[in-house]
């Protein structure tokens, strides 16, 4: 797929996740050991499509947490491993954050591990069971991103598109899509990422914002194109 998309020559950025691989549900017999619907990766085998493919952005997910009905679990050491090593290969992590502790946790390895420099965190909202997603919880997370931190936001099902506002008013960027959210409006299924993109445009110029080219967004992010 990244291949398709570099030889069509559309200039959009490419993030590529590297969530996969920190699924842990202890099994029944022995809670010390995973079930079978565990998925747990060692961080050099989550990263390694980064360091094959080399795209501009890559998520890193500084959370653990019960997500949904499994655990999600990130710890400091395997994050600094994929930090590093994803940095190394010239790929800027976004740092995706469900709650306050996770921002905490990420301003800890900024300001002690010499990783995440010059960051942009994704704040990740309604995500069962992280912060909610409305206006308290967007403050509280946005308050303690480090001084000059790029950030955006995002809200799963109906709350994706208030969260659009709300992220643009307090300086923030925006996230859409199909992985999040499935409807342009009650009872609307969106026929495609394109179209919850277009109603995220004319949310964000109808108060007064704009949209940025993919060239713009890599200026902004001090990043080169790919070639």
């Amino acid at each position: 797929m990244v291949s398709r998309i570099r030889d069509s020559g559309c200039p959009i950025l490419i993030n590529l996740t590297t969530g996969p691989g920190a699924r842990f549900v202890p099994s029944d017999e022995d809670p010390n050991r995973g079930s079978e619907l565990s998925t747990m990766m060692t961080p050099e085998a989550r990263v390694q499509h980064v360091l094959e493919l080399r795209p501009e952005i890559c998520t890193l997910d500084v959370a653990t947490m019960n997500f949904g009905t499994r655990a999600f679990v990130n710890v400091p050491d395997h994050l600094i491993k994929m930090a590093t090593l994803v940095e190394e290969a010239g790929v800027k992590p976004e740092i995706e954050v469900f709650d306050l502790g996770h921002v905490r946790l990420a301003r800890h390895l900024i300001e002690t591990q010499g990783v995440l420099q010059a960051p942009l965190f994704q704040l990740c909202l309604g995500v069962p069971w992280g912060a909610s997603a409305d206006t308290e919880s967007l403050l509280q997370m946005k308050r303690y991103l480090p001084e000059g931190a790029r950030w955006s936001a995002f809200g799963i099902s109906r709350a994706q598109f208030p969260i659009v506002a709300q992220s643009v008013i307090l300086g923030g960027h925006v996230r859409v899509g199909l992985e999040d959210n499935l409807y342009l409006a009650k009872g609307e299924l969106a026929p495609g990422n394109a179209a919850l993109v277009k109603r995220a445009v004319n949310i964000i110029k109808s108060i007064g914002g704009d949209v940025a080219t993919p060239d713009e967004a890599r200026s902004m992010l001090g990043l080169a194109r790919r070639q």
